[in-house]
């Protein structure tokens, strides 16, 4: 997939200029018990941007989403979500934040002794949204993700790919401003795995809502990058005269280091002899 993109004509990019930036890191560093985890990395997000986050195991990504969501702190560097310095901001005013930020975590991350339906409203019951609100939005959120006849089950009852979906509308319950897919696709077969990258980029097109993913596929990427969702037939479709989604970029990591940051075209066109090993 990534090689047929090299014999077809670049799409037009949008400049990133005008755009404000939603996630800003710039030269954040941290490590474990000495071992650096993540090297003086930098780059930017901007507004309905999805940024695709690649590498091999181990490399850093998801210590990544977790600096993103201020979940950890890094040992140095700056790290800007919606404008604001996070980097030393006290909890209560982190939690504030998080609240603009949807998490989808490869493991779903479900109360099993919860339904789904309070799974999915599970924030708007700490906000108190009025009972009657918060139903309603749950079964828009799992029409969304076309699950919403498992609205009264249980986690246990449900399918891998189908709590992956149910973690998703979770995710978008609140309306967020910024998603952060931590391999969504993790540990699912092909088929389904294809299922959740469709809803990745239906939120993207319906709703432009900013987000990072990790991926460990390949196929996933590109699938990501070379499709748009059609809203009439409720599915995705090639975009046309093998163009690629102008919104959708790439992030890869190397050792906790930044070794490509840039369009799907530049991705498939560098001649960078690691990169080249790593996407063939």
């Amino acid at each position: 997939m990534a090689e047929d993109l090299l014999t077809r004509p670049n799409s037009t990019q949008q400049s990133a200029g005008d755009q404000p930036s939603v996630v800003k890191f710039d030269n954040v560093s941290i490590a474990f018990d000495r071992k650096p985890v993540l090297e003086e990395i930098s780059f930017t997000v901007v507004r309905g941007e999805t940024r695709i986050i690649l590498g091999p195991a181990g490399g850093g990504k998801s210590v990544l989403m977790k600096l993103a969501n201020g979940l950890l702190r890094p040992d140095s560097g700056t790290i800007r979500i919606f404008g604001e310095n996070i980097t030393s901001l006290p909890e209560r005013d982190l939690f504030k934040r998080r609240a603009r930020i949807g998490m989808v975590f490869q493991e779903s991350a479900l109360f099993d002794s919860l339904s789904v339906e309070d799974n999915v409203a599970y924030r708007l019951h700490e906000e108190h949204v009025p009972e009657q609100e918060a139903h309603a939005r749950v079964v828009e959120a799992l029409k969304f993700v076309e699950l919403e006849q498992a609205i009264q089950k249980f986690p246990p009852e449900l399918s891998g790919g189908m709590r992956r979906r149910v973690s998703i509308a979770r995710a978008i319950i609140s309306q967020p401003d910024l998603i952060l897919y931590d391999s969504p696709t993790g540990g699912l077969d092909p088929i389904t795995s294809t299922t959740i990258v469709e809803l990745v980029m239906k939120q993207r097109d319906v709703s432009h809502t900013t987000s990072l993913m990790i991926t460990h596929r390949l196929q996933d990427a590109f699938t990501l990058a070379m499709n748009r969702f059609n809203p009439e037939t409720g599915k995705m479709v090639p975009i046309p005269d093998g163009g690629v989604d102008e919104s959708t970029k790439f992030l890869v990591l190397n050792e906790g280091k930044v070794v490509f940051d840039g369009t799907t075209h530049e991705l498939v066109s560098s001649t960078d002899p690691w990169l080249r090993a790593y996407l063939s």
